[in-house]
């Protein structure tokens, strides 16, 4: 049965789901579904980059983040540049947007 329901629930999914051609977006500068972002943290230095993708697509570790998640959220519209005050689980933190690109 649990088998059965995951089958139904990832069939819909795909019913649902489109192709997105993000070289073909037109958003640059600002960061828009589909940017890979890369991020200098304020703090200590470290520079990571992120895509931002869909829900189902998202994997942390692969640095892929969905675009519903709050940390996405607060990317979405900024332009290199720009810094970013976000409110993590473990405090504030603050990163600059270094780079956006669309690939």
């Amino acid at each position: 049965g649990f088998i059965e329901g995951r089958i139904n629930e990832l069939e819909a999914a795909l019913s649902f789901a489109e192709i997105i051609d993000v070289t073909r977006l037109n958003a640059a500068p600002r960061i828009v579904f589909g940017a890979t972002v890369q991020l200098e943290d304020a703090d200590s230095g470290e520079t990571i980059t992120y895509q931002i993708v869909g829900d189902l697509e998202a994997d942390i570790k692969a640095g892929l983040i969905s675009v519903s998640s709050p940390f996405a959220r607060s990317l979405i519209g900024k332009s290199a540049g720009d810094t970013v005050d976000f409110n993590a689980p473990a405090g504030l933190r603050c990163f600059d947007i270094v780079g956006v690109r669309y690939e």
